[in-house]
């Protein structure tokens, strides 16, 4: 179908189903954006799509981001040329770039243009699109006051480090609250606002390091440096649960008529998103995930005719990988495989198989056999597969009509706002200073805050009390957005089988012939802490009397399945919101609920492969490698900022809603800058191993001493990110000659001469420990950290500060830590963690019984293995 460039686009990305009536669930609610960067300016972007008014306020050279443009094709007059040579800067200037179109040509631009000097980049198009902006010079009284005037009709502020407006102490996080105690305050920052690490230089490549993230999941081949995820994505996520954050305080303060500050650590996001729960597996178990990195195989694949991705991620998934590459005796060899050792071992002749194939018949055998597969997608050929195009995914730019992703949530009915103009520097500054926003909240009548209840519980209640969610997930994905409610007040009630209990009950490398093996996973406990857990087979007719049942007595329903699954037991939209009309039901899927990816299985690695986090992964020299983390985590924050706006439209309407919270739709908005980039000026982005287009010199180095493993594999992360940083590292090296030279002075010489730096740095490192490098180089102001293997993220003394692991008791197994959530909340709560993961089936009698079920006919239930508390039973 034909894209329209000024059609209402709504919840439905390229769809002819209209826009949100009556501006958005978030309409009449303002937002004061005091950020630089893209978590921040990404924050926004959610809430302004969901129809909140968000202000700007930019320095007079306006914010940043208008003048970003990772390949270098946004000409910059205050700044000077920012040359680099393509190889540096991870770009490849395509020649045949030609017109670019969002679907079936019907959505075009001129690809390969730069735009003029002064001009705002598309990425900043991208992220402002409808909001305002309002220039503030911070050593202006007048200017100083539009602010204070503007923060006192506001509902929320947005905040972190790098903006002159926001430097000004009189606008740092706690001094705006002191002032405004009506305001939601949400400050982003590495490390949090206080505590130990405070204040320190990072980036977001060395927070990757101090996560663990870089080494957590095996990522790259064990004889060179690990490997990064590009593209920024600690950023990008960052930003989503800072919105997600900033949503939840928002429902507290409709309850309490007051606001709180809201203190996120990118630091604590990069451990949720880039390590899978090592800390509580870790306790559980007493040993690590991993003890070495290895290449997840086939993963990213040489065919005949080009790359394509094909994952193993369960031990169904490598018997019929044995079958379809034609060694069915492999299977005999070990029917109980370590997967990952497995596929390495036979890693020469899966290549060889491949190598003979063409990615279309690979695509087609893997398909056949429901073995997770994608192409390999760049910012070139993204919006050209045919998932995509089938659902019209991508759009224009309503400015300078580049192509841009659609939003990462779809809904009925639809509550996004077609895709908005971003505004020129300063656009609304007079209207400000004449027309003042009005009092907090003032926008609807139902929109403003409650009075405080004198009557209530608590002065702080959890945001979440009283939300009632059926919890019809598995893995990573969904749970990891059902917990973070769970974790908050919302009573979970999490659905299993016992014929097939929840995937991450089979994470723990525990023999089955151990006793109660299904629940020592300490990856299924640190998921599902607070939930209740009943187990329901609904292949059954008395089981989806059950799941009915359950729908019914609960606000919110959340699932993960493959479409076909939820469908094939009657529990589409339709016949929820007949038991529950004003039911929310979030649906996660792989691929979305149409188009012929649908049904095909979806774990996080594919859904990387599909959106291009995988393409910017990886040393240039070699095939790009899968983060193997990012698209489940990424899903699920995306979904629950879906799941909070569903509640908001619903507090104001009464109506229920179905949210299509695909997977690939939330990786591919993070991935927005390689397509955009790609559109809007012919670049394609690149993976550069560990370097990257906003600091040189920035790679991994390896440091003196073996790990706790016996192996020389310690590694240093360092991101010299300004041409001060850069002086002070010349200062701590003892200025040699090599370093002192004018050529390295500024960031297009270092970038032209990364080789030759690379070579200085790692004789200098490596005769020196990591803990005598970190401490020399932060007291100097610059970047840098060690890479933990991630079950030590607890030795981060920043991380014990906020609390953000807790000890959790278990019935069967020891006493475990666990992560929490990445923001500290200053109305609470001060635990997290209540009660300890749901045995199997552990609440089936107290829940079946709320429901109306009596003794006799529970044992009715368990009888006939309906329900049960051990697998197979």
């Amino acid at each position: 179908m034909t894209a329209n460039r000024t059609s209402a686009r709504g919840g439905s990305a390229g769809s002819s189903r209209p826009g949100p009536t009556g501006g958005g669930p978030l309409s009449g609610y303002v937002v004061i954006d005091l950020t630089s960067g893209i978590a921040g300016a990404y924050c926004t972007k959610h809430l302004a799509d969901a129809g909140a008014r968000v202000i700007a306020a930019e320095p007079p050279r306006g914010a940043a981001l208008r003048r970003r443009s990772v390949s270098g094709a946004i000409p910059d007059p205050g700044a000077g040329p920012t040359l680099r040579s393509d190889t540096d800067a991870n770009v490849r200037p395509d020649a045949d770039a030609g017109p670019r179109s969002a679907s079936d040509a019907d959505v075009r631009t001129d690809a390969g243009t730069s735009l003029r000097p002064g001009a705002d980049g598309a990425l900043f198009q991208f992220l402002a699109g409808g909001k305002h902006s309002v220039v503030v010079d911070s050593t202006h009284p007048n200017d100083r006051a539009l602010l204070e005037n503007l923060l006192s009709g506001a509902d929320a502020v947005i905040w972190s480090p790098g903006s002159a407006p926001a430097e000004d102490p009189l606008f740092a996080p706690v001094a705006i609250r002191e002032r405004h105690s009506h305001l939601v305050v949400t400050a982003i920052t590495p490390f949090g606002l206080d505590g130990p690490w405070a204040g320190r230089p990072a980036t977001e490549f060395t927070l990757q390091a101090w996560s663990g993230g870089v080494v957590g999941l095996g990522r790259g081949a064990p004889e060179r440096a690990p490997i990064h995820i590009g593209g920024d994505v600690g950023e990008w996520f960052a930003g989503a649960h800072a919105a997600a954050a900033t949503l939840t305080a928002r429902q507290r303060a409709l309850r309490t008529g007051t606001g709180e500050l809201v203190d996120l650590s990118m630091l604590e996001t990069q451990i949720l998103g880039l390590s899978y729960y090592p800390v509580s597996f870790y306790d559980t178990v007493n040993r690590p995930f991993r003890t070495q990195r290895r290449l997840s195989r086939p993963g990213v694949a040489t065919a005949a005719d080009g790359l394509i991705a094909v994952g193993c991620g369960t031990a169904q998934q490598w018997f019929d990988l044995c079958v379809m590459v034609g060694h069915p005796e492999w299977i005999d060899e070990d029917p109980t495989p370590a997967i990952t050792e497995r596929t390495n071992e036979k890693a020469a002749e899966i290549a060889a198989w491949f190598a003979g194939h063409k990615v279309d018949e690979i695509r087609e055998l893997a398909t056949a056999f429901r073995i997770p597969n994608s192409p390999v997608a760049s910012g070139a050929d993204v919006t050209g597969l045919d998932q995509h195009r089938a659902r019209d995914f991508f759009t224009v730019n309503p400015r300078d009509g580049f192509v841009q992703p659609g939003p990462p949530f779809r809904s009925t009915p639809a509550v996004l706002h077609s895709p908005e103009p971003a505004p020129v520097l300063g656009e609304h500054t007079d209207h400000y200073r004449t027309a003042p926003i009005g009092k907090p909240g003032s926008g609807t009548a139902e929109d403003r805050p409650a009075a405080p209840d004198p009557a209530g519980d608590s002065a702080n209640p959890l945001p979440f009390e009283g939300l009632r969610v059926l919890d019809m997930t598995t893995f990573w994905a969904g749970p990891s957005c059902t917990h973070y409610l769970a974790m908050q007040g919302a009573e979970v009630i999490h659905v299993e089988s016992a014929q097939r209990p929840d995937g991450t009950r089979l994470i723990a490398g525990v023999p089955i012939d151990e006793d109660q093996w299904w629940e020592k996973s300490g990856i299924f406990s640190g998921l599902n802490t607070n939930k209740r857990g009943i187990t329901v087979d609904f292949r059954t007719e008395a089981g989806r009397e059950v799941l009915r049942r359950l729908v019914a007595s609960c606000d919110v329903l959340v699932e993960n399945y493959t479409p076909r699954v939820v469908e094939q037991i009657g529990l589409d939209y339709d016949t929820v919101r007949t038991l529950r009309p004003d039911a929310i039901m979030v649906r996660m899927p792989g691929f979305g609920l149409d188009g012929p990816w649908r049904d095909n299985p979806a774990f996080a690695y594919v859904i990387e492969d599909a959106s291009g986090l995988t393409w910017r992964t990886g040393y240039p020299d070699e095939n790009p490698v899968e983060p193997y983390s990012l698209g489940d985590p990424n899903a699920g924050v995306h979904a629950l900022v879906a799941l909070l706006l569903a509640l908001e439209h619903r507090r104001r309407t009464g109506e229920g809603m179905l949210v299509e919270a695909a997977m690939v739709d939330a990786a591919l908005n993070i991935t927005a800058e390689q397509v955009i980039e790609y559109s809007a000026y012919g670049r394609l982005l690149e993976r550069a191993g560990n370097r990257g287009p906003h600091a040189a010199p920035q790679n991994l180095y390896r440091a003196a001493g073996v790990d706790e493993f016996g192996r020389p594999d310690n590694w240093i992360a360092l991101a010299v990110a300004t041409d001060e940083q850069w002086e002070a590292l010349v200062e701590v090296l003892g200025r040699p000659a090599w370093a002192t030279g004018p050529r390295l002075r500024t960031a297009a010489g270092r970038h032209a001469r990364h080789d030759e730096i690379d070579e200085h740095l790692a004789a200098w490192f490596a005769e020196r420990t990591a803990g005598a490098i970190v401490a020399l180089l932060w007291e100097a102001g610059i970047p840098v950290a060690e890479v933990r293997q991630p079950h030590r993220q607890t030795e981060i003394p920043q991380l014990a500060h906020r609390h953000f692991f807790e000890p959790v008791e278990h019935p069967v197994n020891p006493t475990a830590r666990h992560s929490t959530v990445p923001a500290r909340f200053s109305a609470g709560p001060a635990r997290y963690h209540r009660t300890h993961a749901p045995l199997l089936g552990q609440d089936n009698a107290t829940v079946l019984a709320q429901l109306g079920y009596s003794a006799s006919e529970i044992e009715t239930l368990e009888r006939d293995k309906v329900i049960g508390g051990t697998p197979g039973s």
